[in-house]
């Protein structure tokens, strides 16, 4: 039982705030459920811990499919404004994580490793009570009733005891709301990035894969009138070891257009939790996201005289060589602080004159290249790669002057998605900053004209 005098947002509740046992605002919880490896792979969407971890709301992401029966139905779909904790963890702050379901279209489960509790809409707001768990007193509560053993875990037992402050129902939809608009900023700027992302893609699909490129009219001889696809232009194509490729290209492998090739640097526990005149210090963990998030990146203690061997730089490629996370790359764009990187990691710096960085990164930043490394790699209980697997690759060389062309048209692509993922940090950190001061009454919103319009119907 979590010993209430131990949180100070507990101590001096505002004026009509009440302290509730977490159980009597729910109307049932539940563990997820477990089936046999032959009911897998096919039937109702299901939320397993990748999708937990991965997504604060989840609602209509891809997910795994599992075979349930009309019973297993009955019990184990979820429903809007649900609260999913994680059971488990292997680090402590893993423990109790909660993610809200969001107005899901598809009939949608999740797995045994997750406490599902359907929360009593006529007693509490369930996105006021996410944006608890998710402020610095839910992660105490959490990391009060948490085992710390091999693998730290929560029961739904001691989840339904603990005590939590509760204001009245429209001072929470207030305070969701006031989140919720934060989170919808975030989660529109992610979409965007995303857009931008796939424009990349088919760019790049598009040129070096369909071979429909702009051939330029003054290239043959023309008058100048501008660049036009190679499809009105037929492309003459030779044999290669990669298929048929445009005459003219070459094929190398990635280690033949690097300058650089390296292992990172490794560190103690201890050189990680340093100051801010430190440099970062990118990890495999930082990678595996769809963007590198450099707010949770931690500072690195390293001598002096080691800086310059591990030492990042625009355009330098970072990929991951063990784990289950083994080939997943970023290259790193304009905007980030003095960094270096960690040893799990592989570094590849691309020689310029050769092939363009942008374009090596879309390589190394694809399914194919990862599902290349998953085919080459050593191990079984820890796979691996190193540095001479990623570097194998064979690749397509177009010519400069294509490259540079590309390279125009994408860095522009780049630098939008940049902006777009500084403005969420921005966002993150201003709604951070404001949610355990609206959790605990510290911001007074009870006199706020606040037009919450749907979000908390």
């Amino acid at each position: 039982m979590v010993d209430i005098d131990n949180y100070h947002y507990l101590k001096q509740l505002p004026k009509g705030w009440q302290l509730k046992k977490f159980d009597d605002l729910i109307l049932e919880k539940r563990n997820g459920i477990y089936k046999k490896k032959e009911f897998h792979g096919r039937g109702t969407k299901i939320i397993n811990m990748g999708e937990l971890f991965g997504y604060d709301f989840i609602s209509n992401q891809e997910m795994k499919r599992i075979e349930l029966n009309e019973k297993e139905r009955d019990k184990y779909l979820v429903r809007d404004g649900d609260l999913l904790f994680a059971r488990r963890s292997l680090v402590l702050e893993g423990s109790g994580k909660c993610s809200l379901i969001v107005n899901p279209k598809e009939e949608t489960t999740f797995e045994s490793s997750m406490i599902l509790t359907r929360i009593n809409q006529k007693e509490v707001n369930s996105k006021f009570l996410y944006y608890l768990f998710a402020s610095p007193l839910g992660r105490a509560l959490m990391a009060s009733i948490a085992s710390q053993t091999a693998v730290s875990g929560i029961t739904g037992s001691n989840l339904v005891e603990l005590i939590i402050p509760v204001p009245p129902l429209p001072t929470q939809r207030k305070i969701a709301g006031i989140l919720s608009a934060y989170d919808d900023l975030i989660e529109n700027n992610a979409r965007r990035i995303e857009i931008l992302e796939e424009m990349a893609r088919m760019l790049y699909r598009e040129w070096f894969v369909k071979f429909r490129f702009p051939v330029g009219d003054g290239e043959d001889g023309g008058n100048g009138g501008g660049d036009r696809p190679s499809s009105n232009h037929p492309v003459e194509l030779v044999e290669s070891e990669l298929g048929l490729i445009p005459k003219g290209w070459e094929v190398k492998t990635l280690k033949d257009v690097c300058t650089k090739i390296n292992y990172g640097f490794t560190a103690k526990a201890q050189d990680t939790q340093n100051s801010e005149s430190d440099p970062k210090f990118l990890r495999i963990t930082d990678i595996v996201p769809s963007v590198i998030d450099w707010e949770r990146v931690p500072y690195c203690e390293i001598e002096e005289r080691k800086i310059d061997q591990y030492l990042l730089s625009e355009g330098d490629i970072v990929i991951a060589r063990t784990g289950a996370t083994v080939g997943y790359a970023k290259r790193l764009h304009k905007r980030h602080e003095k960094t270096i990187f960690a040893s799990y990691l592989v570094r590849l710096r691309v020689d310029e004159s050769i092939v363009k960085n942008e374009y090596i990164g879309l390589i190394v930043e694809s399914d194919e290249y990862k599902q290349f490394i998953k085919a080459n790699m050593t191990g079984s209980a820890q796979p691996q790669a190193n540095a001479q697997i990623m570097t194998s690759l064979p690749i397509l060389i177009p010519p400069q002057e294509l490259q540079e062309k590309f390279k125009k048209i994408v860095t522009d692509i780049l630098d939008q998605k940049e902006l777009l993922q500084i403005k969420n940090i921005n966002l993150r950190k201003t709604r951070d900053l404001l949610l355990p001061r609206l959790i605990s009454g510290e911001i007074d919103v009870e006199e706020l004209d606040i037009n919450l319009g749907a979000m908390n119907d």
